[in-house]
Order: structure tokens, then sequence, then C-alpha cells
């Protein structure tokens, strides 16, 4: 053993022995058990840390790759397990602070030269001592060495390294720094700290904690781990700040330094401490050297907020407001922006201003959630230093205008919020640069420019000064400057603004604001704008501000005091006489030879300041009865005959005729302020009593027309903005928009003054302006600007646009005029032929009137040949080739329009344009379909087909079967969809051929009660229908039992639908008369035929394959129908006794029903997944128990429709929802089973329900048997039972009780079966409840129902659950209370005996 120990020894410390044995050796010695040392770990440890100190104090010379192995031969015995082991077991293994100032000398070296030599290892070895505790305590024994190291390593982040080694390094931070955290937190020298923190630690820390915010390693591996890593180093940081430089021990120290200095009182004397902390940490954070250059003014600006916000977590509390206010003046001047002159402001490039003003925001909101500024306190107490400090800032703002940097505008508006007074003495340069003048076109600046004004106007309309602001504001608008740069000042935003303040000012405030804007216009502006184009802009800009004003204030009434109404109307008349009128001599002045930017202006800003004046009259006049217009009374006038309109006072008609001729040339706010008057006029003209006279209704006429065709012009560009609907923004883009939404606005007023070519025009640009692709639409959708599409969309859906009976015709005659035309264009042969063929296509809207209302009034009811005469010739084309063939693209064309015409009431059209609507749509249903894709047809034809269904369901319907026959409509439509059909390669299951049949089986049914219900020749219809359909070429071929191909199947299931629906329209009706006497003679006859036809194409439809064959909707509705009819038949056949005939047969196709109700028991569970076809099996299967004589000999009906039943309830891939929604359906056929079944049957579903409720099936999570049998229970509570079977039912009653009560407090243990188990367990106990009160006697049982709702946890359970399982619970008490109101009594004794 000696001679180990002492080889091992030799050999480590023998200068013979190379380096690679000796790593090799003490390797060995490390992890093998036969080498004994004594204290073997420490001896090997001090080995490897004496031979890298020799090496790096210069002492041994030693090769790169084996001082990296040294490193490593460190690291491995820091991180293996065997080390963990021996810590455990209580040995104790010494570090020597030698190795600790060897590795703080690498990391150094590190920051230093940027060498990655061993430094992966260094960090490794580092990071396995501060994970160790039993190693990180010479940390705490030696703090300087962990402040040193945590700032090394901050500067070594700060280099921003790459690669592997940014993890290793920053998880070495994180140790770090929670350690220094805990040598922080039980320091009892906070001076010592605070040294340590500012003198070593803030620098780094602040550029490691900016580099960590911008986000500078998150793009690198890792992603979420560094996040998150990144996240907690910068509230470590946080911390580490927050106990060093603002401890509570220095809060005096801050006193001192802050308050006492400040009040530089003689009686304090010197400072009494030599620490001035707050000085002390800005010349930290403001020297130069600790980053890079570029970084500099970032750090030291992200510095100053995260500094402050310390401060205030710290030392924030009642009574330090003055001392937390004095912290910020000192910091703010670390900023770049404290110390800018007046005309510095380019020396600041955009982004840096965004970063100090982002830093000026968050200093500012957090003096303003913090309530830091108290304005009767700053004032009385310490003279006003806060406000001084806020004015000088906002100097600097307002003498440094920022309008394309958000931050500047949220400083502003936080200054307001603090105390309007320190930005009133600049309240003129704040509107110019941060509202008239300002140019902002970035989003998030105009958000922030939005909310500076709102709070500019909500803080002087509290103050009751909105004249003051109105003071500067004009005086901005009425400074020299370029006009033509400026942007409407008041636009959406401002006038909003306005609007709101307005509705809280009292009226005298209104008018004074109002009579400032008039005195500056009267005095600054219309002096000198003859002929200044400068002063013609002011001009618009005040009548804007006038506009707004007098818009948005509070309407004056009856019960307004009257020296108001006086001063109202005094003003009204100033601005008249003195305002309106002015300006509009000027422009009925002498003609110029050039008419250019100053006419228009002048024009725009006299007609908003008359258009307005009249708007706010009529107002006045309407709602206060003390105030007199200048214009006179409104009612009771005698109207003058005229075209031009005369709203203003003391306008004579020709002043206006030049003023027309004037706007007539600029797509401006003038022409739509002129239409407004027109509008204007028109409303005053419906008021006066003679309104109805010819002379009124003339010059309603002219004023509608005017508005109308004003801007005719514009319309047809199409060069269109949107309009934000605001009066002040409509120019030459946007006049188009405005003035469509004029008209939309008043359409219902201007339409009954429009003559008919002018309805055509506004149809026509109703159509034109919809949208016409999915692009246009989505354009349209967005924001709250007005479009002309978003106008038209909104006529088309509005509820009123089938009131205007005469536009709503007209409109769509102009879509089936445009439909018509894609028709015209797709003709196959010579046009003047299709002209003679389809004559409809061709009619106008002035012709299709008058032509169908003389059709319609010749065709008599006696009149067989003139009305089959359509019919039969377009029956005729279809058979033969029909002259119109349809590409794609018309085909897309024309879907576009037919989706205009679906959006159009058709059920409440006029009867000639009904018919014209209908031969239309049954044109297009009919035309040949070229190359186009399947799906692009189906869809084309579905949509056809829809319509057709609206018009027949329509209250003008008749009209067609004046001048058609049904049967020829059903021949005409089929013989195109069996022609069709055959082009198309599709399979019979693609979901778009199912829809397609679900809608024209529709259709047809329609078509055919309609004929029913306005009993339009029974006989002869279905009598020719049914002839088509038995005659047709597919029917025969069916017949005759050919193979056919996949075309041929598609016809046949249009066949196949078309007898379903002829068999169930005809069949109901047949068995709804009550007396057979009543009914034709023919028609059972051909509801026999009809079957029989029916039954042999179902037959051939559902023939096996050789890969078998499967039900489908289709089938199974047909199926269903077809058992109905034949049911309904012979039930009535036994009725008339005309079974005794010999070839009456009860149910020709039995061996169909019974090879698909066979097919359905055995497809049951797969049929449960579509919602449709599970429907119509369970109706076949119902109706097949009401037909005995299908029943098989050899096999129980009831037990193999049971067993199917019971597969689906227990099936897991069934959602519960389906059977729920089915439980109607289940419901009528258990009724029919329980009808036939026998005792024994109902006995063996009683045995299967029991079985089911087992708690045991909850135990083995068998959830789907315990929901069948509940399911089951309420299925059998839902079926009249008579004789024994109730009273089995009620005897086992008990059992179920019991059963349900177990199996729901099994249940509440898991939540997630309280909606799938509980709930439905409750309906069936309130079930039982109910009807069962007089079969359950026992109060036992209902006790036990009680007690089941006290398992029930109704705590923690999510809105829906409450919501879903509360109404249940009360429902069973609600049960217990009517129908057992005994047990009540019961419980309550049984409980006052056991108290």
């Amino acid at each position: 053993m000696a001679a180990v120990y002492s080889g091992i020894s030799l050999k480590l410390k023998s200068k013979t022995t190379s380096w690679e044995d000796k790593l090799k050796l003490a390797h060995f010695a490390w992890i093998s058990h036969q080498c004994f040392l004594p204290n073997k770990e420490q001896v090997l440890l001090d080995w490897a840390r004496q031979s890298l100190v020799a090496f790096y104090k210069k002492r041994l010379e030693l090769k790169e790759d084996i001082v990296e192995r040294l490193w490593i031969y460190i690291d491995n015995i820091l991180h293996s397990r065997k080390l963990q082991n021996l810590f455990k077991n209580g040995k104790t293994i010494n570090l020597q602070i030698s190795l600790i100032k060897i590795i703080n000398e690498r990391v150094a070296e590190f920051v230093l030269s940027g060498s990655q030599r061993s430094i992966s290892s260094v960090l490794s070895c580092c990071q396995g001592i501060l994970s160790t505790p039993a190693l990180s305590v010479i940390y705490v024994a030696k703090q300087e060495l962990m402040v040193t190291l945590l700032s090394q390593l901050c500067q070594s982040a700060c280099r921003q390294p790459e690669g592997a080694v940014v993890a290793q390094l920053f998880e070495v931070l994180h140790l770090a720094f929670g350690h220094y955290l805990l040598i922080q937190q039980q320091q009892v020298n906070p001076k010592r700290a605070f040294g340590e923190v500012i003198g070593h630690l803030l620098q780094p820390c602040l550029v490691l904690r900016h580099l960590l915010s911008v986000g500078q390693w998150t793009q690198t591996g890792q992603g979420q781990l560094r996040q998150a890593l990144s996240r907690d180093i910068r509230n470590q940081i946080e911390a580490m700040l927050r106990g060093g430089a603002f401890p509570p021990e220095l809060l005096p120290s801050y006193k001192e330094e802050l308050l006492e200095q400040q009040q530089g009182s003689a009686k304090m004397g010197a400072v009494k401490t030599l620490l001035t902390p707050i000085n002390t940490l800005i010349s930290k954070v403001v020297a130069t050297g600790y980053c890079e250059p570029s970084l500099h003014a970032t750090v030291v600006a992200s510095s100053v907020a995260l500094l402050y916000k310390l401060f205030l977590e710290s030392y924030f509390k009642e009574g330090n407001q003055l001392l937390c206010f004095h912290v910020l003046p000192k910091l703010f001047e670390c900023l770049r922006i404290s110390y800018l002159q007046e005309e510095q402001s380019k020396v600041l490039s955009t982004s840096d201003w965004t970063t100090e003003l982002l830093v000026v925001e968050q200093l500012l909101t957090a003096v303003v959630n913090n309530n830091i500024y108290n304005i009767a306190a700053d004032k009385i107490r310490h003279g006003e230093v806060q406000f001084h400090f806020y004015r000088h800032l906002a100097e600097l703002l307002i003498n440094h205008p920022q309008a394309s940097v958000p931050a500047w505008f949220r400083c502003l508006k936080i200054l307001i919020s603090l105390n309007h007074l320190i930005l009133e003495p600049d309240l003129d340069d704040l509107v110019a640069s941060a509202w008239i003048d300002a140019e902002v076109t970035e989003f998030r600046s105009k958000k922030a420019q939005e909310v500076l004004i709102t709070t500019l106007f909500q803080t002087y309309a509290k103050l009751r000064q909105v004249p003051r602001l109105f003071e500067d504001v004009l005086g901005v608008i009425c400074r020299p400057a370029a006009e033509e740069l400026r942007r409407p000042a008041f636009s959406s935003v401002p006038s909003t603004a306005l609007s709101d303040c307005l509705l809280e000012l009292p009226p005298n405030q209104i008018l004074d604001t109002w009579s400032l804007v008039m005195e500056k216009f009267q005095s600054l502006v219309l002096p000198y704008l003859l002929d200044d184009a400068d002063m013609a802009l002011k001009s618009l800009s005040l009548s804007s501000v006038l506009y707004c004003v007098m818009f948005h204030m509070k309407s004056l009434d009856s019960s307004t005091p009257l020296p108001v109404v006086r001063r109202t109307q005094c003003v009204m008349e100033n601005m008249l006489s003195g305002l309106v009128r002015p300006l509009l001599h000027l422009l009925i002045g002498p003609q110029r030879p050039e008419v250019g930017l100053w006419q228009q202006q002048v024009s725009d800003s006299a007609l908003l300041l008359a258009y307005t004046w009249a708007q706010v009259d009529t107002m006045l006049s309407l709602h206060c009865s003390h105030y007199h217009s200048v214009s006179g009374a409104l009612p009771g006038t005698a109207l003058e005959v005229t075209n031009l309109p005369s709203l203003l006072p003391s306008v004579e008609t020709k002043h206006w005729k030049k003023i027309e001729k004037l706007t007539a040339q600029f797509d401006s706010l003038g022409r739509y302020c002129l239409e407004q008057l027109y509008l204007q006029k028109m409303k005053r003209t419906l008021m006066h009593a003679s309104w109805k006279s010819k002379e009124a209704l003339q010059t309603l006429r002219y004023d509608a027309a005017y508005i109308l065709h004003s801007g005719k012009a514009s319309l047809s560009q199409r060069t269109v903005a949107s309009w934000d609907g605001h009066v002040g923004s409509v120019n030459a883009l946007t006049y188009p928009a405005a003035h469509w939404h004029l008209i939309v606005s008043n359409l219902t007023m201007l339409i009954s003054y429009l003559s008919p070519d002018d309805v055509r025009y506004l149809a026509t640009v109703l159509l034109r302006n919809l949208p016409v692709s999915e692009a246009q639409e989505n354009t349209a959708d967005e924001g709250h600007v007005v479009t002309l599409e978003k106008l038209s969309v909104a006529i088309l859906h509005s509820p009123l646009f089938p009131e205007m009976q005469n536009l709503h015709s007209v409109f769509l005659m102009c879509v089936t005029e445009k439909c018509s035309s894609i028709l015209v264009a797709g003709a196959q042969r010579d046009v003047s032929l299709l002209r003679q063929q389809l004559p409809w296509l061709f009619e106008k809207d002035h012709t299709i009137l008058a032509h169908w209302e003389n059709r319609l009034a010749k065709v008599g009811p006696e009149d067989i040949e003139s009305r089959g005469e359509i019919g039969q010739k377009l029956l005729l084309l279809v058979k033969s080739d029909f002259p119109i063939e349809l590409d794609g693209g018309q085909l897309e064309s024309i879907l576009r329009l037919t989706e205009v015409i679906s959006a159009l009431q058709l059920d409440s059209l006029l009867a000639p344009y009904h018919v014209h609507c209908f031969l239309l749509l049954l044109s297009m249903a009919t035309s040949k379909l070229g190359s186009a894709c399947c799906s692009l047809t189906l869809k084309f034809l579905r949509t056809c087909y829809r319509l057709l269904g609206y018009l027949q369901r329509g209250k003008s319907a008749l009209a067609v079967f004046k001048i058609m026959y049904a049967s020829d409509i059903f021949q005409i439509i089929l013989t195109s969809l069996f022609k069709a059909s055959s082009q198309f390669l599709i399979n019979i299951d693609d979901p778009s051929w199912l829809e397609f049949l679900q809608d024209i089986g529709t259709f047809l049914e329609q078509l055919m009660q309609t004929l029913i219900q306005l009993n339009l020749s029974l006989v002869l219809n279905f009598g020719k229908i049914i002839t088509f359909l038995s005659s047709c070429k597919l029917s025969t071929m069916a017949a005759s039992g050919k193979k056919l191909k996949k075309q041929s199947c598609l016809g046949r299931q249009l066949l196949l639908i078309s007898l379903t629906k002829l068999c169930r329209v005809l069949g109901t009706f047949v068995k709804e008369q009550k007396q057979p006497r009543d009914l034709p003679e023919v028609l059972p006859e051909l509801l026999q035929q009809a079957i029989l036809r029916t039954g042999a194409v179902l037959q051939l439809c559902s023939e096996p394959s050789a890969a078998g064959w499967h039900l489908t909707l289709v089938l199974l509705s047909s199926a269903t129908t077809l058992l109905e009819a034949d049911l309904s038949q012979s039930s009535r056949d036994a009725e008339t006794e005309i079974s005794k005939v010999a070839d009456a047969v009860p149910f020709s196709h039995a061996t169909l029903y019974q090879s698909v109700h066979s097919q359905i028991l055995s497809e049951l569970p797969a049929l449960a997944g579509n919602i449709p076809s599970f429907q119509a099996a369970l109706q076949f299967l119902t109706l097949f128990f009401l037909a005995p004589e299908l029943h098989p000999q050899d096999l129980s009906v009831f037990s193999s429709t049971f067993d199917s039943i019971r597969r689906v309830l227990k099936d897991p891939e069934v959602p519960i929802q389906v059977i729920q929604d089915m439980e109607p359906h289940l419901g009528a056929l258990f009724t029919q089973m329980l009808a036939i079944g026998t005792t024994e049957d109902f006995r063996l579903l009683m045995q299967c329900v029991l079985q089911g409720l087992d708690v045991s099936n909850t135990w083995k999570a068998d959830l789907q048997a315990v929901s069948s049998a509940i399911t089951l229970i309420k299925l059998l509570l839902s079926c009249p039972l008579n004789g024994e079977k109730t009273s089995l039912f009620w005897l086992a009653c008990p059992q179920i009780i019991l059963a349900l009560t177990l199996q729901s407090r099994e249940a509440c243990q898991e939540q997630s079966l309280l909606l799938s188990i509980v709930g439905p367990i409750l309906d069936v106990l309130a079930l039982l409840l109910r009807q069962g009160e007089e079969a359950i006697r026992n109060p036992h049982h209902v006790s036990l129902v009680f007690s089941t709702l006290l398992t029930v946890p109704m705590d923690h359970l999510k809105p829906s659950e409450y919501g879903s399982l509360f109404p249940r619970i009360h429902n069973v008490l609600f049960s217990i209370l009517q129908c057992h109101p005994k047990t009540v009594v019961f419980c309550y004794t049984r409980r006052a005996t056991e108290r």
C-alpha cells in the first residue's frame, strides 16, 4: 500500500515524468478504487491547482493543450458524482483562494484580450464551484472575490461574445448574481454594499441590462431558454441595484443630499456626512469609457428610467414626494436633450430623440402614477420647484418639436394632465407644432397626436376655458404660413373631441367661442380676402372651425333661457349679414377670365358657411319656439315657383345661378355643400303646408334631379378615395364618396321625386359600385371610412330597399340585362333567331312591365293553348339543341351577378318582373355548359335553382303558372339536367354533387307543393310529370336493367330524387284528404304508378356491386319516402276496399324494403357519423315497424333493431351530441318497437338498462355503457307504456334510482364527467319524479334523489359547466316539491328526530 502511495506521489511530483503520464496517472487515481491515498481527493485537486498556479505565475512552462487538460481535469472533479457523494457523506474538501484568483484572472484576460483559450473550461469550473454549496462558501468568505468575478463576467457579456460560450457565460452569471444577492442581503454595512455596487458593478450591469433588454442574444440557439434566462438576469440586476444603491439605511443620506442642500439652510451647516449617493451614482452613469461610444447614450437613457423606478420602489411613501421629485431633475440632466439649445434640434437624429423621449415619458408616467406632483403643496410649501422644472421641460419639448416621434406627443399629454398651466404660456406654439402645422404620417404618431388633442379639449372644457384655447387656435390659423401645406385643422379626431367638449359646456361659453371665431374671421381675413390665395385658404380653415362649433353645439329648445336665445339669434343674424353674404358677394362679383384656386377656396368657404347657417337656422326654428328665423317661419308660407334654391334671405335667384355655374367647375367641398343646400331646401319645402301643390312638386323634382346630377361626372370617373365622413375632408378625391353618401343617406326622400331615367341611372351606379371580387369586399370592410362599395352594399342589404319599389325593380332589371347580355354573347346561332326563341332576353326595363301585363291579362283559365306555348317551345329547345352555351368565364360573370340577385328580396316582385326574372333564370339554368370545371358548373346550377325557389315562394308565383304549366317546368328542368349530368366527371358521393341533389330536390318539391296549394290542374300536371318520368330514356334503361356508365348513374340519381319528391308530395296530399270523394280518382292511381316506378329505380340503384354496396343518403331518403307512400296507399286501399281488386298489391317492393332494413341494421353505427343519413335510417326503421307484413318470420325484428341501437349508443366514435340531437327520432322508433314488442322483449330491454347502470362500469371506465343505459331510460320515459310493461318499469324504478344515485356519486369525483354523466342523470331523475308521481310511493326513494343533488360539486366550475348543471339541479328540486311534497315533510321530520 505504501508503494502504491509513494509511487503516485513521486510520479506526480517528479520532473522526469511527462505531463501526459501525470495527467493519465491523476485521472486513474481519481476514478480507481484500487488507488489508496490519504485524503486522495484533496491531494489530487491541490496538485492540479498548484500546477496551474505555477504556470500562470511563470514558475512552470506548459503547453497549451496541457493547460487545457488541467482545467478539464479540475472541471471533471468539480462536476463528478463522486465529489457530490463525498459532500453528502460529510467529508470536507477545501478550495484554495489561489484557484479562485486564477479563475477570476482568466475571465479578466477574456475581457481584455478576447482570447478564448481555456475559457470554456474555466467557466465550467466556475459553474461547478458556484453550483456546489460546499465549494461556493469561499465566495461568501471572500466577498471581494465575488464582486470581482461578477464585474468581470458582466464585462465579458458586454463584449457580446458568440458561439457556445454564450450559454455558459450566462449560466455562470445567473449563479453568480444569485450568490451575490444572498451576500448583499446579509450585508450589515450598507455603505460597503453601496461602494461595491457603485464602484465595481453599476456600469457593467447597466450595459448588460441594456443589451439584454434590446434582445441582443435572443436570436442565438436555445431561443426560449435564452429569453427566460435573459429575463431572470435582468430581474437579478434590478434586485442588486435596488439593494446596493437604494437600501433603506441610505435614505437619510439621500435626504441630506437632496433636500438640505436644495434648501441651502444656514442652520443646517455643512453636510453631515461625506456620502453623496445621488451625485456619486450619476457621475458613474454619465462617465465615459465603460462601453462603446455608440452605445453610451442609449445605455445612459435606459439607466435613467431604471434608476428612477428603483428609487421610487425603495423610498416612495407618503411624505417623501418632494424627495422623489428632487431625484428627477438630476437624472434628467443625464440625458442629452437636457442641455440642448433652442436651435440644436438637428444635433440629435430621430432615433436619438425617440430613445430619450421614451425615457422622459417613463419618468413623467412615474410622477403621475405615484402622485408625486401636488399643485397646491408645490406652490404653497416648496416655492413651485416642481412647476418650474416641468415648465422648463415643456419649453424644451415645444422648442424642439418632434412630430415624427409618438413619445413627444405623449410627453406633452402627460404635462397637460399634470397641470395645464405648465403649457399655457406656450399654448399657441403647442397648437402650432403639435396640431395645426404638424406633419404626421406614421400611424402611431397619429394616434398619439389624437390623444393629445383630445386631452387638450377635455382639459379646457373642464376648466370652462374653451374660448381661451380657441383664441390660440385661431391665432395659429391666422398666422402667415404656407396654407396649402396644412392639413384640415378639424379633421376626424379633433371634430370628435370638440363635439364631446361642447356637450359639456354651458351655452354662453359656446356663444363666446362662436363669436370669437367670427370676430377673427371678420377682422383678420375677410378684409384682405380679395384675390389673395393664402387668405382664401385661411377663410376655408376658419369656415371649417365655425362648422364644427355650430354643428356640434347643443341645440336650443323652448326651455332655454330667453337671454341665451336672443344672443344666439343676434349671432346668427351677424353671421348671415357680416360673413355669409359678403363671401357670397365675392363669388358673384365680376367674372374673371381664369378660374383658379382662389375661386375654389372662397366658394368652398362661402358655401360651407351658407349650408351650416341654413342647417342650424332650421334646427333652431324647429326646436326652439322663442327663436325667430331671419328667413321667416317654416310652415304656412307660400312657395315660390323657381328652379334655383333660395335658402338664404336677401340672396337673389340670379346670384345662385352664378354660384352654381362656378361650383360646377370643381369637384370640391363647395359643390357638396351646394347639394346639401338643395337637400335642405327640399326638406323645408316638404315642411310647408302646400308641399303637394303642383308648383311644390315641380320644385322638389328639380331639386332632387340637381342633387343626383351634380356628381354624375365624378361617379363615372371611378378615381375615388375613401372618405372619413367629415365635411372638412371633402376634396376632389373624396367628393365622389361624399356625394354618393349624401344620396344614399337621403334616398328614401329623393326617390319619390326622381324621373324614370334618373332612377335607372341610380340603379346603374349602384350596380357598378358593388364589389365584384373578394379583394374589393375585403377593402370595403376595412375601417370606419366611407367608400362607394361599402355604401352600395349597404343599400343592397337594407330592409328599406324593397320598399323603394321602383328603384328595386329597375335595379333588378339592370342586373338581369347584364345576365341577358352574357347569355346572348353565348348564343351559338343567329341572334335574330334567338330573339324569336327567347324573346325575354331582349326585353328592356321600359317594355317589360307593359308586355307582361298585357300578356298576363289575356291568359284566362280556359286558355290552355297559349298557356303552354312558352313551356313547349322551351322544352323543344332543351330536347333538341339549346341555342346558348356558356364557358367558364361567362359562368363566373353570371355567378357574380346572381350573388347580387340573391341579396334582393325576390318574393315581393310585381308580377311582370317576377315572370321576366323566372324565365331568365330558367334560361340560365337550361343553357348548355361548356368546358368549365364541375365544381363551378354545379355551383352555378345550385345558385340558379335556389333563386328559382325564392321566386316560387313569392307573392306573384301564380303569374308564372299563367303562362307555363308546372309539368312543363318540371320536364324542362329535368331534361336539361339529364343532358348536363351526362357530361359531369364527378363521383356520385362527391359532396358538391350531393349538395346539388339536395337543392334540386328541394326545388322540385316546392314546385309540386305550389301546384297543390294553388290547385292548378292537379290531374293534368301530375299525369304529365309521371308520364315524363316513366318514358324518359334513363327510366326505360333502368327498367330494362342495363348496366349504366358513371354519367348515367348521376342521371339515375336525379331520376330517383325526382320520383322520391313526387311520391312524398303526392302521397302526403292523398293521405291528408279526409274524404276520399274530395280527391280525384286518378290521383291515387298516379301515386301507385309513381310508387312502382320509384321502387324499380331504387331497386337498380341499390343493386350490390362486386365490392358490395352501402347506403347513401339519397338511397335512404328515397327508401323512406317510398315506404311511407306505400304505407299510406295500403291503408287507403284498405279503407276504400280497393284492395279487393286483383291487381292491387299492398307492398309491391317487400323484398327491397327487407333488404334495406337488413343493410341499415348492419351499417347503423357507421351511419351515425352522418346526421342526415342517421335520421333517415331511424325514420325508415320506424316506418318498417308499422308494416308487420314485411317482418321476417325467422327473426325478431325487435331484438335485431334493439341490438343495432345499443351498438350505436355504446360506440365511442359516435358523439354524445349526435345522440342528443336524434333523441326525438329514437323516441319515435322506440314507441313503435314497444308497440309490437312482447313482454319478454321488454324484460330484455330492462335487463340491459340495469346492467349498464352497474357501478362497476364506472370503475372499469366503461362510460359508454353507463351513458347508453341513461339514454335508454330517457327513451323509455318518452314512450307511452301500458299494461304489463308499465308495471315492469315502475317495479324496477327503485333499483334504477339507487343505481343512478351511485353512478352520480362516482362521477362527481371526476370533474370531466359532470357534463357527460351527471347532467343526463339529473335529467332522468327529474323525468322519473314527474312521471312517477303516482308510482313512486316510498319517500326513501325520493330522498335518495335529493341526496344525489347534495353530492354535485358546484364550486370551481367553469361558467359553461355551471350554466349546464344549475338548471338541471333546479329542475329536480322543483320536481320533488311539485310532485312529491310529502317527502319534504318526511325528510324534515327524520332529520329532526336524528337531532
